[in-house]
């Protein structure tokens, strides 16, 4: 798949496909859904699925203070668009020029002139241009005097409720991860830098790789059952997120345990896909009570990371 973050390395080969745009933050199974109509029609037209994203999120110039925390870092969201069959994504520079763009314009500027699209595919609720103009019935409209041909998929429903990035961002920030790893593609990933932290957790048989420059949306405070994909392999982990009651630190941190590994990881960037939540955070009166539970909660990560990763390979 090829990532784009510039329209003038757009060549032609790319063009005369389906295009679907938005931000697919995250990647759901909303998003699939769309993914597999584009598809369809990239096929009909004999052309590239072609996605068309934003970095960063408009809302990020237009009301910063309003911005919602990302669930995907680019390159990650361009992973996961690729493993649903995506053949380009491209990555567009936003600016308050390109938000300054009325309907009609972005439509002529970006559909017609320069991604040369033949069809596109939307949700119901899509909108573009200045001040969100371009509803799904304007849309409509200019597909029809141009000869492009729209599909409209609706979003996909569970338990009541739509499937969304918004949604999904919720149970995260409430650390029901287990909802979140439900409605994506893939389970919920972040990543961060691996620094040095007090080493209590060595102290008491169980070394942690603490994370910090985080720059997705962390979980709530809890322990969690995840696996950490190190540059050898992933590995199953036992992830704290918050701070630390038994010591009274207030602080929050995000350490993960590695289950069985003894490499050198400080420094480096490594990423964590978080499966389960076990517990809530809470207060030991020794340390022995401490250990105790902790094994349980590396027990526990284990079995739930181990079966994660052997329906991987089967």
């Amino acid at each position: 798949m090829k990532l784009i973050r510039n329209l003038n390395h757009l060549d032609d080969s790319l063009r005369g496909g389906a295009v679907t745009i938005g931000n697919f933050d995250g990647v759901h199974r909303g998003h699939a859904r769309i993914i597999e109509q584009l598809k369809k029609l990239a096929e009909k037209y004999g052309g590239p699925a072609i996605v068309f994203t934003f970095d960063p999120h408009p809302v990020r110039l237009l009301r910063p203070e309003l911005a919602p925390p990302p669930l995907t870092w680019t390159s990650r969201k361009a992973q996961l668009l690729e493993e649903l069959g995506v053949d380009v994504t491209v990555v567009y520079p936003t600016d308050r020029a390109l938000l300054e763009l009325t309907a009609t314009e972005f439509f002529q500027k970006i559909i017609v002139e320069t991604l040369g699209a033949l069809a596109l595919v939307e949700g119901p609720n899509f909108a573009f241009g200045q001040g969100r103009e371009g509803t799904i019935d304007v849309l409509q409209q200019l597909c029809d005097s141009h000869q492009v041909e729209l599909q409209v998929v609706e979003p996909l429903l569970e338990t009541e409720d739509y499937i969304s990035s918004s949604r999904i961002r919720d149970a995260i920030t409430r650390g029901d991860v287990d909802l979140a790893c439900r409605h994506l593609t893939r389970p919920y990933r972040l990543r961060g830098m691996v620094t040095h932290g007090m080493k209590r957790g060595s102290e008491i048989g169980f070394p942690t790789a603490n994370l910090d420059a985080i720059d997705t949306l962390i979980p709530a405070p809890g322990v969690y059952a995840g696996v950490a994909i190190t540059e050898e392999t992933p590995v199953p982990a036992a992830i704290h997120v918050g701070g630390n009651p038994t010591f009274r630190q207030d602080d929050e941190k995000f350490e993960v345990h590695l289950i069985g590994y003894e490499g050198n990881l400080y420094g480096k960037v490594l990423e964590v896909d978080m499966l389960s939540r076990l517990r809530e955070t809470i207060s030991f009166e020794t340390l022995e009570q401490l250990a105790g539970q902790l094994q349980q909660d590396v027990d526990q990560a284990c079995q739930i990371a181990s079966q994660y990763l052997q329906q991987l390979v089967t």
